[in-house]
């Protein structure tokens, strides 16, 4: 029996409106039917404390071991995500420690695909970069073309979250397929 494909995304920006949530909302509606996608939250996870994290007892955080169980049956990764101060949001990067430590990383060989919407001029491409170790470590396998760079979001998306640049629709569209192809199932 062929199992069930899924895709998981993470959101890199927490507050309300955020341009990110919309842009992870558009590409999980041009996921193809058949394919599982859900977005998964982080925002109760404490900040990285290895004395807490003791996978061989099991004593990890309820939170903690909530989120790697939402991550572990994914196929594949889509994260949204802002940049902040040249990288990758803080909370963001916390999650990913939590989810990467262990040999049960639910993290580990998946492919990933990142994409970012900004009302700057860079599109996130510096947190797109500072992804490239984090990946390397976790033996991840990157989705690099084609670059979704949102600059300007504030003109692209309207107020109910619609994204409205078919150019920009069919690039995202293109990264989704490149990921699905990237897919071991």
């Amino acid at each position: 029996m062929e199992k069930n494909r899924k895709i998981v995304g993470l959101c890199g920006s927490l507050r309300k409106g955020s341009y990110n949530a919309m842009l992870l909302k558009v590409a999980g509606g041009l996921i193809p039917e058949g394919i599982e996608f859900e977005i998964v939250a982080y925002d109760d996870i404490p900040v990285y404390n290895a004395d807490h994290d003791l996978p061989e007892t099991e004593e990890r955080p309820a939170s903690v071991t909530k989120f790697r169980e939402s991550l572990a049956d994914a196929d594949a990764f889509i994260i949204a995500s802002p940049e902040y101060n040249y990288s990758i949001p803080g909370g963001l990067k916390n999650a990913i420690d939590w989810a990467s430590r262990g040999k049960d990383s639910p993290l580990m060989h998946k492919p990933v695909a990142v994409m970012g919407a900004t009302q700057g001029m860079w599109g996130t491409v510096r947190m797109q970069m500072a992804f490239l170790p984090v990946f390397t470590f976790l033996n991840m396998n990157p989705v690099l073309q084609p670059e979704v760079l949102i600059a300007q979001a504030q003109n692209k998306f309207d107020a109910d979250g619609n994204l409205n640049d078919e150019k920009t629709i069919s690039i995202i569209q293109k990264k989704i397929e490149n990921l699905i192809s990237a897919c071991k199932v």
